[in-house]
């Protein structure tokens, strides 16, 4: 690697201010004179302590013990050597890197792959923005779909840098080899298809995307890492992913799906106080809030958000707006969020539009323009309203035994925050939406979080004293019924979506890992987003789900009619969830002066419905 000369070095350490390497990561705030703190970008904290004084040019944090400058911070945050640190900072703040004589500058081999992935992905969206803006048969119909049908500006096509691929890639292997991209970069971007074996050539490059929209996807640094394709009515027939409406590109070197948020790197510059960030579903949701003027809308890669990504977002703000779809799917994923963004230590409210009975954010915001949130915002709810409201619709009709079950399915959501005075507060607000005390509500969930502290206890106190198997990852030792819907959304795919269905998602056991990926992986099928079970990085995060996924996929289903094993999983955990409470019933209605506070008329009729349910036949719908 050629040596930079140390005159240089220094003089870029006086002249690039460390407040402005540091806050395209970090949510700066004044701590007095010279300093500002923020949460730290190299472990998860809900506290600020990390300390930058701009004076000294160093950064130290008083929770892991992280210190250096910015050439530093730029090294550690985007796994890039001293000598690539030192020329991505001058790059930024237009600072001429001088080398030692002879040493000359870096050639494209000694170049590490990740900052090559980025130039490639940089220039791939160039080259697929051009195309987008040719005057041919592919840039006249992206074009007239994006404005004429989508009915998106035109100008906002060249601020979020949209391409088109045509039905035959658009030449983008002819571009980037002509641009002397190297074969490793090549064979690992993601945007090909090349044969393990095969001699990189233009022909064994065989594009990813073809005949679709490209939305380039871009790192919290703003950074090219991806691309979303829309199937559009030039995706050619012969496509393997003819049918999917949105397809990723698969998980390289820079990209994970789980760690992006879309739109974070412009939105994250405008939140603030008052300034919430506007959580959406889709990244067409986005950019319609986007061209309105909400300059906070942000969204997931994919519909089923990750820790990951609300832990990422929590360094720049910690107030966050739910605006999904209000259809069934969307009030879902709106309640799979809410556990997770509590344990993120994130303050949530939920956008609704009061009187309607469904709402689009696409289609609102552009029939209203910026006036469609205020609406929203007016009409929205809190956390525990938006909670409470989905568990007890109606609480001024509810038996007090309906309520004091809703309070048991509220505790533990609240359970998921980690503070105990903001489980407290919540609590206390829920109460009120329930028609309750407050104490019955803290009740419930110092029983939960009781239960909770037993489980843990019972469990084995570390992974090594698990027994482990041939290849050193943990024995799945028990058989669950969610196990087995596992097994058969993986071998049998077109079973996900029916018995994601059929499937409510209270009766899953999700404190097992077997039942946390099924939830997972269900609402990847509800929403029409499942990958296919070759293209998991994305959903699969840890070392143990990855375990759990490649043993089952190595495993040969023995089933004879996989229908009728998902049908009888579905009845066991239907039998697990509802028997419970049919016991704890009649145990009631036989010892009546015991539950004093239950109405038996009420309870016969409970008694009565959970025993309906308990007989009804399950089938999944198979249509289509």
């Amino acid at each position: 690697m050629p040596a930079i000369k140390p005159t240089c070095i220094r003089d870029l350490k006086l002249r690039v201010n460390l407040a402005d390497v540091i806050s395209r990561v970090v949510t700066l705030r004044k701590a007095g004179g010279s300093r500002l703190k923020g949460l730290c970008p190299f472990h998860n904290e809900k506290t600020p302590s990390f300390n930058v004084d701009t004076d000294k040019g160093f950064y130290k944090c008083f929770g892991c013990g992280k210190a250096g400058d910015a050439i530093t911070f730029v090294r550690e945050t985007e796994q890039l050597n001293f000598t690539e640190a030192i020329e991505a900072l001058g790059k930024r703040f237009n600072i001429v890197i001088e080398y030692e004589e002879g040493s000359g500058g870096p050639s494209r081999e000694e170049r590490s792959l990740r900052q090559e992935l980025y130039d490639l992905h940089d220039a791939a969206a160039e080259h697929l923005h051009q195309a987008f803006k040719a005057s041919d048969a592919t840039g006249d119909f992206m074009r007239k779909l994006w404005v004429e049908q989508r009915r998106f500006p035109a100008e906002l096509a060249d601020e979020f840098k949209i391409g088109a691929a045509d039905a035959g890639g658009s030449g983008l292997g002819a571009a980037l080899l002509k641009k002397k991209f190297s074969e490793a970069a090549l064979r690992q971007c993601g945007l090909f298809f090349v044969y393990d074996n095969a001699e990189l050539t233009l022909h064994s490059l065989r594009p990813r995307f073809r005949g679709r929209l490209m939305i380039p996807i871009r790192d919290h640094q703003n950074r090219v890492v991806a691309f979303t394709a829309r199937q559009t009515g030039l995706t050619p027939e012969d496509d393997p992913a003819r049918e999917a409406k949105y397809v990723n590109s698969p998980e390289t070197p820079i990209f994970t799906k789980g760690h992006l948020l879309f739109n974070l790197d412009r939105a994250r510059s405008h939140v603030g106080e008052g300034k919430p960030f506007v959580l959406v579903e889709g990244q067409l949701d986005a950019m319609r809030c986007w061209s309105v003027g909400l300059k906070t809308a942000i969204a997931p890669q994919g519909t089923s958000i990750t820790e990951g990504q609300l832990v990422l977002l929590r360094r720049y703000h910690t107030q966050v707006e739910c605006f999904f779809d209000s259809d069934s799917a969307g009030q879902k994923a709106s309640l799979r969020f809410l556990p997770m963004a509590l344990k993120a230590g994130l303050e949530v409210r939920f956008l609704t539009l009061a009187g309607a009975a469904k709402v689009d954010p696409d289609l609102l915001f552009l029939e209203r323009g910026l006036t469609a949130y205020e609406e929203v915002k007016r009409s929205g709810l809190s956390a525990m309203e938006f909670l409470c409201l989905a568990v007890l619709p109606e609480p001024g009709k509810a038996s007090a035994e309906q309520r004091a079950r809703a309070a048991e399915s509220v505790a533990e959501t609240l359970a998921a925050s980690e503070s105990t005075a903001t489980r407290a507060n919540l609590a206390k607000e829920a109460s009120r939406f329930l028609w309750l005390e407050p104490k019955i509500v803290e009740g419930e969930l110092e029983k939960f979080l009781a239960r909770q502290a037993r489980q843990a206890a019972g469990r084995p106190p570390t992974q090594n004293s698990e027994p482990q198997n041939e290849n050193g990852g943990p024995v799945q030792r028990d058989h669950t019924s969610e196990r087995d819907l596992l097994l058969i959304c993986l071998h049998f795919e077109p079973l996900g979506k029916p018995i994601g269905a059929a499937l409510p998602h209270d009766w899953i056991d999700t404190g097992h890992l077997a039942g946390a990926l099924l939830n997972k992986f269900l609402a990847e099928f509800e929403h029409d987003s499942w990958p296919g079970r070759d293209h998991l990085d994305g959903l699969v995060e840890t070392a143990e789900e990855k375990a759990l996924v490649a043993g089952l996929l190595f495993e040969t289903p023995k089933m004879d009619d996989p229908v009728k094993v998902a049908v009888e999983g579905l009845r066991q955990l239907r039998t697990r969830a509802l028997e419970p409470r049919l016991r704890q019933i009649e145990l009631a209605l036989a010892n009546p002066r015991a539950d004093s506070e239950s109405d038996p008329i009420s309870l016969l009729k409970e008694r009565s419905e959970l025993q309906r349910q308990l007989r009804q036949s399950i089938t999944l719908n198979l249509a289509g």
